[in-house]
């Protein structure tokens, strides 16, 4: 522990890591925990999972106090962020009894009200702390510590104007200190405009570029969904991501991948908070081996154990690829990265190899099995199983409601997708009807 003593990092804290069993700071808790402790405006570039939260944690820990008001405000763009960003202040300022509530969209917002009466340091959503502050229930004006985690993510998600309203409420004089993957325009923006002769520091990153293989099989579109369960049923894995540009996509896959007997669960922003954070708590618990998600999942959340990322469609922004991918190969372990290619694709695809300058190495495509197909979205593109008179009127195909309330802290996405008398799936088609099935690509 003398290691993390010597960065400056009280003795409150110490004990805390010493109970977390951590062995040694991490790169960015080496070159950042120094200055944030001395006070300094602090940008540092580091990827999720490296120890950013100890950095920030280590400062404000040191300089709030209970029952003092809120002192220190984190804003991070997700909700689950929100989640696990407090508990693991929680967890490091345990000898200080510090109140640290996760305040968020999706929820009731009374109970959040009661606690940010006594809070000490608050960890929230840009939508959810503004919504707080239209009430008149939180009070800002002690803060002197404002962090920016995933700054970029923010941005990318157009909390930027509710980021610069949040940021006029708090004392001129705070220390102030932003976090982000990637420096972009928006970030300099805000450094320029809010902190005061920042410093910057980088961490290498997390992912080990040798132990990370990267792959793309380029497929006919009516067996897209069935290379995915072929390669799910074939590949030998730990923890699976696989990742969908859209909500309906998310949806169908992970529905669809039920149906052919692998345990998958959903996660996006169009369920209840309640629902997601069921779901990444089965995750963690490796109660589920295969989470299918929206973006909401590739950044900020710190995932451990997970051997494999799909990227069921190609994201549109280039840089997503990186982020997605980092979620494997971490920590000296081995990952790997697959790309399903159909016709769709390809303009993304093209895009992630010219600005990534990455290697992806075309697979041979594998005798594939039809996979079963029952679920698919209904006309307005919300989540439906067929057994509620769904998108084609009736209800010959049996299940329930899939839960899609949209949340308040993601912005919505949907896709509508292309509609025809002939079905793209081939033999990839609901099961037990004779009616013509209209044409939706997947």
């Amino acid at each position: 522990m003398e290691s993390f003593r010597k960065l400056g990092i009280i003795q409150p804290i110490v004990d805390a890591i010493k109970e977390a069993k951590f062995i040694k700071p991490s790169e960015i808790q080496e070159k950042a925990i120094p200055l944030v402790v001395a006070g300094k405006d602090v940008i540092a570039g580091s990827a999720t999972g490296s120890g950013k939260t100890l950095v920030f944690g280590s400062c404000i820990i040191q300089h709030c106090e209970n029952r003092k008001g809120i002192q220190s405000l984190v804003l991070v763009p997700t909700r689950e962020l929100a989640e696990q960003v407090a508990r693991s202040l929680r967890d490091f300022s345990k000898y200080k009894h510090l109140h640290i509530p996760a305040v968020y969209g999706g929820v009731g917002i009374q109970p959040q009200i009661k606690d940010l009466h006594f809070a000490d340091v608050v960890v929230g959503t840009p939508g959810r702390i503004l919504d707080h502050m239209q009430r008149g229930t939180i009070d800002l004006t002690k803060v002197k510590i404002l962090v920016l985690d995933e700054a970029d993510r923010m941005f990318e998600m157009g909390f930027i104007e509710d980021v610069e309203r949040i940021i006029s409420q708090c004392p001129g004089n705070r220390q102030t200190l932003l976090f982000s993957a990637t420096i972009t325009e928006e970030v300099s923006r805000i450094s320029r405009r809010h902190m005061k002769d920042p410093i910057e520091v980088e961490a290498e990153k997390q992912v080990d570029p040798s132990k990370l293989v990267q792959a793309y099989y380029d497929t006919p579109d009516n067996i897209k969904f069935s290379l995915l369960v072929h390669l799910l049923k074939h590949e030998k894995a730990g923890l699976v991501m696989v990742f969908c540009n859209t909500r309906i996509s998310v949806d169908f896959v992970a529905n669809n991948l039920g149906y052919n007997g692998i345990k998958a669960q959903a996660i996006h922003g169009g369920f209840s908070q309640a629902k997601r954070t069921s779901v990444m708590d089965r995750f963690h618990k490796q109660e589920v081996f295969v989470l299918v998600c929206s973006d909401v999942a590739s950044r900020g959340l710190d995932i451990k154990g997970v051997s494999h990322v799909y990227n069921y469609d190609i994201p549109k922004d280039s840089k997503q690829y990186i982020h997605r991918i980092g979620r494997t190969a971490r920590a000296g372990k081995e990952g790997k990265a697959i790309n399903i290619l159909a016709h769709r694709d390809h303009d993304n695809f093209s895009a992630v190899l010219r600005d990534n300058h990455v290697t992806i190495t075309k697979e041979q495509l594998p005798q594939v099995e039809r996979a079963v197909v029952k679920w698919l979205p209904n006309r307005r593109g919300s989540g439906s199983r067929f057994g509620s008179r769904g998108r084609f009127g009736d209800n010959r195909y049996g299940g329930s409601r899939s839960g899609n309330r949209a949340g308040s802290d993601e912005r919505s996405q949907s896709e509508t997708g292309n509609y025809g008398k002939r079905s793209k799936y081939g033999d990839e088609r609901p099961q037990h009807s004779s009616r013509p099935i209209r044409r939706f690509s997947w």
